[in-house]
């Protein structure tokens, strides 16, 4: 019988890297984005791809019914669709926060309070990964929004953990650092940019999508059937630097 992994923001990045992790696990992927190429993506792992905006709380509720109606409950969730939108702190407008908190935060509150519902139906003891971050624990001015998000989601997941700990669903989170990634493709595209990124980053270079796919698999596996409401950060090393390297 299988099982199925929803994958928010799994048409590129990390989600895509996720889901390719969570298939060779023996997982049937579902793919869930807002943009096109997510039925490409996850056709080529032999799974489904679906059209979602995460910050659309009808929209994740209309698609959490097809799949159950189609599929069946989710055995495991990756909460990974995100958005950062950049601005001054001074500047910056309200419609940005609420943008940035609807779909990074909301959208991952809405996600597993409606995947946890199914899962406790069908009796499934099933795995919640969130996407948080390094800036759940250290801020970036330019990012105010995405900052709280990632706060937020670092104590969503801890509270989840807590609530569904008594079905033996596991909730957890990675908390990834610079990552090789479309979001820091401006820094790749400047020299000094990422030299500044990797003089705080004790390995001295960027991760790769799959090194944080690698940490999701794990925390939807059973090798983690002891841990849940906890973060995992895999940053190089960076939070436990507390100065910048020449």
């Amino acid at each position: 019988m299988s099982k199925f992994a929803l994958i928010t923001g799994g048409a590129q990045g990390i989600g895509l890297a996720s889901a390719e992790a969570l298939a060779e696990d023996g997982y049937t992927v579902i793919l869930a984005d807002i943009k096109d190429s997510v039925h490409e993506a996850a056709a080529r792992l032999g799974g489904v791809g679906l059209i979602c905006d995460m910050g659309d709380p009808s929209a994740v509720l209309a698609m959490f019914d097809r799949i159950e109606a189609e599929h069946g409950p989710v055995s495991a969730l990756v909460n990974n669709a995100g958005i950062a939108m950049p601005g001054d702190f001074l500047s910056y407008g309200l419609d940005d926060f609420d943008t940035v908190l609807g779909v990074n935060l909301r959208g991952v509150f809405v996600a597993m309070q409606r995947a946890a519902k199914g899962m406790v139906d069908a009796g499934i003891e099933g795995a919640i990964v969130n996407m948080s971050s390094i800036n759940a624990q250290v801020a970036i001015p330019a990012i105010p929004a995405y900052c709280a998000s990632k706060g937020g989601v670092m104590q969503l997941t801890k509270v989840a953990a807590l609530a569904l700990a008594p079905h033996n669903i596991r909730v957890n989170a990675v908390g990834p650092g610079s990552i090789d990634t479309e979001m820091m493709a401006g820094i790749n595209a400047n020299p000094e940019a990422m030299r500044v990124a990797m003089s705080r980053t004790p390995l001295g270079r960027p991760g790769t999508a799959r090194e944080i796919g690698n940490v999701v698999a794990f925390l939807c596996s059973d090798k983690a059937s002891y841990i849940t409401g906890e973060t995992i950060y895999a940053d190089g090393g960076r939070l436990g630097l507390n100065y910048v390297m020449s």
